[in-house]
């Protein structure tokens, strides 16, 4: 029965990509290079279920099925109003600052490059630490730690306040990513109630794979600051 579960959340992710490689773009964000599949892919880097995995199974270690299904419950919600708010929040602050295009993609090609570069550079560093104390788990900490700062990254919520302000009043792109940041937080929710299972069987090939996002997003970032730039007029940019 787990590894059913298994199966149908790894298929869940490979089967999302093709299908949102045809979604509606903005022209703004078609103008980076960013479309909806590609954003999903940095969403899925920011916000997604694979950093969450070994915390949530340090936090609910010998806890009941019971108790990780309301904590990964509450963690999710705790997570979609936070990136609502900010979302909101951050387009607001943005558009009084009256930021042109270019300069924000910039800004956001250099956030996530320097992302993708720690989190590389962090898989081939020594992680070994003390272990902790064993503190028993409650419901609190579906607010903190869990949905924030392990779900809810701060360079999760910059990307996400940067896509948004991108679409600027295009109510159908707000869409989409919405759409995407719910169907993230759902992978995160199932990755939540499997991680254990997931941790036991696929612990090193996930690993694998968020290497190859990793590098993935920084060719992404580097491409995005590349256009901001030849937009801005430093240089001619002929990349195909």
């Amino acid at each position: 029965m787990t590894r059913r579960h298994l199966g149908l959340l790894l298929g869940a992710v490979l089967l999302a990509l093709p299908c949102l490689a045809g979604a509606e773009e903005v022209k703004a964000i078609v103008s980076q290079g960013l479309s909806s599949q590609k954003i999903f892919t940095l969403l899925f880097l920011t916000l997604g279920p694979i950093k969450i995995l070994v915390p949530f199974v340090r936090v609910t270690r010998g806890s009941e099925p019971a108790f990780r299904r309301r904590l990964a419950t509450r963690a999710v919600l705790f997570s979609a109003a936070a990136l609502l708010v900010a979302g909101l929040m951050g387009q607001r602050m943005l558009q009084n600052f009256d930021i042109p295009v270019p300069i924000l993609a910039l800004t956001g090609g250099l956030v996530l490059f320097l992302i993708a570069l720690q989190t590389l550079l962090q898989q081939f560093s020594d992680t070994v630490r003390p272990p902790a104390e064993a503190v028993a788990p409650t419901l609190a900490m579906a607010a903190n730690p869990i949905a924030f700062p392990t779900i809810v990254t701060p360079y999760g919520i910059a990307a996400t306040i940067i896509f948004v302000t991108l679409a600027h009043d295009d109510f159908n792109m707000k869409f989409v990513i919405g759409g995407l940041i719910l169907l993230i937080l759902a992978l995160d929710w199932l990755a939540m109630m499997f991680a254990h299972v997931i941790l036991r069987y696929c612990g090193t090939l996930l690993q694998v794979f968020a290497v190859v996002l990793g590098v993935n997003q920084v060719a992404l970032g580097l491409l995005v600051m590349l256009r901001s730039l030849s937009q801005i007029g430093l240089f001619t940019m002929q990349l195909r």
